[in-house]
């Protein structure tokens, strides 16, 4: 090839590239859309109300959260997954997003070739939070009365295949137990019912409980955490019932497949921004774990949770059907 053909390829590709360049580092100009899709006032639309507010800040537009409850999640990220990707609309979810297709004969989409993994933003310890008429106070005292009325007692899930349905199927697994399976199209509303006495228990992220255990309004009788949780010292983990026993769910953020690297990486550095400044601390105050990491070591910690997730899955049948 001559140098005069190298030059003009060359600058050819550059020409082909400048576009690209040129919108990831304007981006963003507009209102950037950050779809939740599950009902407000639950765990998962806390956080990410937090995070979009501190996106927002950073690059001086809005990120405006927009709910779009449904089909087990699915269609909140289906329509993530058909949107434009120019980095105007973004999925944030929680583990829920990558196992609840596992549970489902059809899906529109795929998670792995659909979507492109931005950041882990928080990983939650779950709740074992109990209805105050169902009448007891701790977590063996829980077991026993479950035993004694096999299949009676009913739990909610926010979600099918949620983390919160898997942890309760470990439960079981864990203590011989057997319980009723209420499916939920979130989580507020299984805490609504909880309190209410419509349901016995619910085993979902410690932020959508604490409150109400504090106010006396349903009993929480363990986290699941490896440790018992600053903002409810005074509540035992599960483990110190059940020797080992854990579980968590977790939130990220993901924009449609195809969307600029560049987009990526600096949404993924603003993430990083937001939990070194001040969010990792009112993370933790709710009884969560902040995230972060590249975007690599967020899709790897996809992957393996998805390995671990699917043999529970598997092994209980667990499915929407």
């Amino acid at each position: 090839m001559t140098h005069l053909k190298t030059l003009t390829l060359a600058a050819s590709v550059a020409a082909l590239l400048m576009p690209a360049l040129s919108h990831a580092q304007s981006w963003p100009e507009r209102t950037v859309r950050v779809v939740i899709p599950f009902p407000p006032g639950g765990t998962l639309d806390k956080v990410g109300r937090m995070l979009a507010q501190r996106l927002g800040e950073q690059f001086g537009q809005t990120f405006v959260v927009e709910n779009k409850p449904g089909g087990n999640g699915v269609i909140g990220g289906d329509a993530v997954a058909k949107a434009n990707p120019d980095g105007y609309t973004l999925l944030f979810n929680a583990s829920t997003f990558t196992t609840a297709p596992m549970t489902m004969k059809s899906v529109p989409y795929k998670v792995q070739t659909d979507f492109v993994p931005i950041s882990l933003v928080a990983q939650a310890p779950l709740s074992i939070a109990i209805g105050n008429e169902v009448g007891v106070s701790d977590l063996p005292a829980l077991v026993a009365a479950a035993k004694a009325k096999p299949g009676q007692m009913n739990f909610a899930v926010g979600s099918i295949g949620s983390a919160g349905h898997l942890c309760t199927v470990r439960l079981e697994q864990a203590t011989g137990i057997s319980v009723g399976i209420v499916p939920y199209k979130g989580t507020a509303p299984a805490f609504q019912d909880l309190v209410g006495g419509q349901i016995d228990g619910f085993i979902d992220p410690v932020l959508g409980s604490v409150q109400f255990h504090k106010t006396g309004q349903l009993k929480v009788v363990a986290v699941t955490s490896a440790k018992r949780l600053p903002n409810l010292a005074d509540v035992p983990t599960a483990a110190e019932t059940v020797p080992g026993f854990s579980c968590a769910s977790w939130y990220g953020l993901w924009a449609p497949a195809k969307t600029s690297t560049e987009i990526v990486n600096r949404l993924n550095a603003a993430v990083n921004k937001a939990l070194a400044a001040d969010m990792a601390e009112k993370l933790q105050s709710d009884g969560l774990v902040a995230g972060g990491g590249s975007p690599a070591e967020f899709a790897k910690f996809q992957a393996d949770d998805m390995a671990a997730s699917q043999k529970v899955i598997t092994d209980k049948k667990i499915s929407v059907e």
